[in-house]
This record gives C-alpha cells, sequence and structure tokens, in this order.
C-alpha cells in the first residue's frame, strides 16, 4: 500500500477531517495514478475523494479499542526512524552490489 497513506485510528486528540481527507486524495491519487487529473476528469476525481473521506470517516467512528490511544509525535518519530532504516538498507544494496 501507499506508504504516504498513514493510520488514522486512535489517536489523541482525535484525527481531524482534513487528515481523513488527505488520506482519501492519497488513496485516489494512487488508484488513478494521476497527481493532478485532467479538467476533462476533475469531477469524477473530486467525487472519488470526498465519497472515501466520507466513507472513511463513518468507519473511524464507528471503531472499537480498548487500547490506549496513540500519541501523534511518538507515531512520527517511529515513521522517520522506519523510513531512516528503509534508506540506509538500500544504500547498503547499491553499495553491495
Amino acid at each position: 500500500m501507499c506508504r504516504n497513506i498513514r493510520c488514522l485510528h486512535n489517536f489523541e486528540p482525535a484525527t481531524t477531517d482534513a487528515e481523513v481527507r488527505e488520506a482519501a486524495l492519497q488513496f485516489v491519487r494512487k488508484v488513478s495514478g494521476s497527481t493532478r487529473p485532467s479538467r476533462a476528469n476533475s469531477p469524477a476525481f473530486e467525487a472519488a475523494i470526498d465519497e472515501i473521506a466520507a466513507a472513511t470517516r463513518r468507519m473511524l467512528d464507528a471503531l472499537v479499542t480498548s487500547a490506549p490511544p496513540k500519541d501523534r509525535e511518538a507515531e512520527s518519530v517511529k515513521g522517520r526512524q522506519r523510513h531512516e532504516r528503509r534508506m540506509e538498507r538500500e544504500v547498503r544494496i547499491r553499495t553491495a552490489g
């Protein structure tokens, strides 16, 4: 799945509608293969983003968990660490070959 789409469930403070829409935008970009649609395709692109964002919001609002909420900053740090490890592995692979 696209690395730009982030987990949105169980955060404190709660996930915003802007974050939900950004995830929907990333999904539509990935599925369509286009970062910016043509004028002709723009209405379909925007409608898909709206529908996916609405479905995502409904799902997030309906999910139940007993796990403690995640901290955004801690998750961000973990993400940066994963990225750094991935880049280090890629450099090792390139220099070894």
